[in-house]
C-alpha cells in the first residue's frame, strides 16, 4: 500500500496491532482511517486497507473500536461488512454509524428497525435521508420517539400509507402528530386526518402561520370544518390547482351548497366556479360561461345540474349580480370592501338562507368592517 505507508509508517502499523494501551492504538486507528479515506487507492490496496479495517473492528478495546466509527461514520471508504459489525456493538460504537454511514442498504436500515433498541430507532430516523423503504418499516413498528423523529426529518420520504399508519397507531400522541404538521409537504388525506386530531396550538400553527405555502394551506383547508375551511381560502385561492382541491372536497363530502354560498359571499368566484363544474360535471371553460355570460337562465341551469337545493338559488344570483357590479382589484384594501358590499347584498335578499348562514355571514361583516375601522398604523403592527 505505497499511497498508505507513505502517510502511515510502519510504526503506526505496529502500534496499532501490538500497542500497549487501548490509547495507543486508539490514536493509530484514527490516523489510518484518515489516511484510508484521503488515499486514492487501486483495488488491491483498497482490499487491503478494508482488512486493516476489518482487524480493527473486532479490537477487544471500545475505545479503538468507536475511533473507526467516529472517524469514518460518513466515509464510503468503510466497507458494508465493517460497517453491520459496528452497528451492533455497543451504542458508542453503534450509534455514530447508524446515524450517518452510507454503508447500509435500506434492507439493512429497515432490518436494524425491526430488531434495533428504541435508541438505535431513534439514531436511524434522524439520518440525512431515509427512502420509504425505511419509513415503512419505522411506522409499522418503530417506538414512539423513532416515529416523532422520523416524522420531523423532512429528509425522510414517507408514502401515504405509511403516515395514514403513524396516525392509526398515535393518534393519541400530540408529540408525533405535532411532528408530522409541521413537515414541509403532506399528502391530502393524510392532512384531512391530520387537522382533526392535532391540538389548537399546532392548528393555528398551520392554519395561521404567514410561512404557510398557498399549496399546503389548500391541504390543510381540505381537513378542517367548513367555516374554516371557507377561512382558508384565501390562501387556497392563491393555488395554481384549483381542480384538485374542489375534486378531493367533492370525494369527501363536503363540497356543500352551505360552503360555496359561504365561499360566494366572500368573493371566491374561481372556488365558485370550479365547484360548480365538477358538481355538475361539466368542463370548466363552459360553467364559466353559464354563469357569467348566459343570463340569469344559464346560472339557473348549472345550479340545477349540480344539483343544489332550489331554495338557496335567490342568494346565489345575489352573489353573482354583485360580483359582476363590482371591480375588484385583488388588493387587501378592496379585498375588504368588496367582501363587505358582497355579504350586505347577500343578507338584503330575504328569506334565502338557514340561520346558521346568516349569523355566521353577520360575524364575519362585523369582523370585516371592525378591522376597516382601525388605524391603518394598528393593522400593519398585528
Amino acid at each position: 500500500m505505497a499511497n498508505t505507508r507513505a502517510a502511515l509508517t510502519d510504526e503506526d502499523l505496529r502500534t496499532l496491532v501490538k500497542g500497549a494501551t487501548p490509547d495507543e492504538r486508539a490514536v493509530a486507528a484514527h490516523k489510518l482511517c484518515r489516511t484510508i479515506e484521503a488515499a486514492e487507492l487501486d483495488p488491491e490496496e483498497r482490499e487491503r486497507a478494508h482488512d486493516i479495517l476489518r482487524v480493527m473492528a473486532t479490537d477487544a478495546a471500545e475505545l479503538v473500536r468507536r475511533a473507526v466509527a467516529v472517524t469514518l461514520k460518513n466515509s464510503p471508504a468503510l466497507p458494508r461488512d465493517v460497517a453491520l459489525k459496528l452497528a451492533r456493538d455497543v451504542d458508542g460504537v453503534a450509534l455514530p454509524i447508524l446515524s450517518f454511514s452510507p454503508a447500509f442498504t435500506d434492507e439493512d436500515l429497515a432490518e436494524i428497525i425491526r430488531l434495533g433498541e428504541p435508541i438505535r430507532q431513534v439514531a436511524v430516523a434522524k439520518r440525512p435521508a431515509l427512502s420509504s423503504t425505511v419509513t415503512d418499516v419505522i411506522a409499522e413498528v418503530g417506538v414512539e420517539r423513532a416515529v416523532e423523529a422520523a416524522c420531523a426529518n423532512d429528509n425522510a420520504h414517507f408514502a401515504e400509507r405509511s403516515l395514514q399508519k403513524v396516525i392509526d397507531r398515535f393518534e393519541q400522541s400530540e408529540r408525533v402528530l405535532s411532528a408530522m404538521a409541521y413537515r414541509n409537504t403532506l399528502p391530502l388525506a393524510v392532512t384531512e386526518k391530520l387537522v382533526e386530531l392535532v391540538s389548537e396550538k399546532v392548528l393555528d400553527h398551520l392554519v395561521s402561520a404567514h410561512a404557510l405555502s398557498p399549496d399546503l394551506a389548500l391541504q390543510i383547508a381540505l381537513g378542517a370544518k367548513e367555516r374554516a375551511t371557507i377561512d382558508l381560502v384565501d390562501q387556497a385561492g392563491r393555488a395554481a390547482d384549483m381542480r384538485s382541491f374542489v375534486a378531493h372536497l367533492n370525494k369527501h363530502e363536503r363540497l356543500t351548497a352551505s360552503l360555496l354560498l359561504r365561499a360566494l359571499v366572500h368573493g371566491h368566484m374561481t372556488f365558485f366556479e370550479w365547484s360548480l363544474a365538477e358538481l355538475a360535471s361539466i368542463p370548466h371553460h363552459r360553467t364559466w360561461l353559464m354563469i357569467h355570460d348566459a343570463g340569469p337562465l344559464g346560472l339557473r341551469a348549472i345550479y340545477e345540474r349540480a344539483g343544489l337545493p332550489a331554495r338557496l338559488l335567490p342568494a346565489f344570483r345575489a352573489g353573482v349580480d354583485a360580483y359582476h357590479s363590482m371591480s375588484f382589484d385583488g388588493s387587501a384594501g378592496e379585498r375588504k370592501r368588496f367582501q363587505e358590499h358582497l355579504m350586505q347584498r347577500f343578507l338584503t335578499q330575504p328569506h334565502t338562507a338557514v340561520r346558521e348562514d346568516v349569523e355566521y355571514l353577520l360575524e364575519k361583516m362585523d369582523r370585516v368592517a371592525a378591522e376597516a375601522r382601525r388605524p391603518a398604523n394598528a393593522r400593519n403592527a398585528a
